[in-house]
């Protein structure tokens, strides 16, 4: 959770258009910042499911990608994207954010592989602008799943626009780092708010409005989340944290690496 110079931050109701609004305009600011500082972790054209640094070349959950016609949700610069690109994939990069997306513009222009110039389309994830079935997978590396409001209508569009056969991968904030406080040192060890508390975080400026928000769901939440839409849960991967990684990513640190996990990547088929 970012905790911007004078926010107010609290833990309080923000429903789907307040949420929108302060994220889209959150990470229009945020944008060129993010990207310089973890851009090089991220790589331009690499899928990394979270702060622990695995990658999808290591994990393969989305299963063959070539041939395949992937969109990416969340997608922010579309590094991710260009990595299934380069895999003999047709893949559509989207996103909320306008700033996310003209540093993907930057990135597509400076590729030498012409696959890995993707698309990008600027849409909510919860209301997607492609027609039923358009794609054989869909996917987000921690883009919108926590960012919405409503992510079991989030599910449902993912569901939506999958073909029979298709799989539907995400990976989020581990829902059980929750209860802890976003301290990657040993302040952050010690629960000190109740796991079934899904009251929004949020981020607000001096007259009280929301500049940022990020929602919680409890595994159950999420697995129901899941089967209501029509998928079927196939995988869940609770990611350790590699000894490789000596990084520290806001929350996530191999300190508190080592002793609970940070990320959970939901993997779902439609049948």
């Amino acid at each position: 959770m970012p905790v911007s110079g004078f926010a107010q931050v609290s833990r309080r109701l923000a429903d789907q258009d307040e949420t929108v609004v302060a994220n889209r305009s959150w990470w229009d600011a945020e944008a060129g910042e993010y990207y310089a500082e973890h851009g090089a972790f991220l790589g331009d054209a690499d899928l990394v499911w979270g702060p622990e640094g695995w990658r999808e070349s290591e994990l393969r959950l989305l299963g063959d990608l070539a041939g395949r016609r992937v969109l990416e949700v969340g997608a922010g610069a579309g590094q991710c994207a260009r990595w299934v690109a380069a895999q003999g994939a047709t893949v559509v990069a989207s996103d909320l954010s306008a700033g996310m997306l003209r540093t993907g513009l930057s990135l597509n222009s400076r590729v030498s592989d012409p696959r890995l110039a993707v698309p990008l389309v600027q849409c909510d994830a919860t209301a997607l602008p492609f027609g039923d079935g358009a794609f054989d997978i869909v996917f987000t590396a921690y883009g919108a799943v926590p960012f919405v409001a409503d992510s079991a209508l989030l599910m449902r569009e993912a569901a939506r626009v999958l073909r029979p056969g298709g799989r539907f991968v995400f990976s989020t904030t581990h829902p059980f780092r929750w209860a802890f406080p976003d301290d990657p040192s040993e302040n952050g060890l010690t629960v000190n708010q109740s796991y079934f508390d899904r009251t929004p975080y949020v981020e607000a400026d001096s007259d009280g409005e929301a500049t940022y928000v990020e929602h919680h769901r409890t595994v159950g939440d999420r697995v129901r989340e899941v089967v209501a839409a029509g998928l079927v849960l196939s995988d869940l991967v609770e990611l350790e944290w590699p000894a490789r990684n000596t990084e520290t990513w806001g929350g996530w640190s191999p300190l508190r690496g080592r002793l609970f996990p940070g990320t959970a990547v939901f993997v779902c088929d439609k049948p």
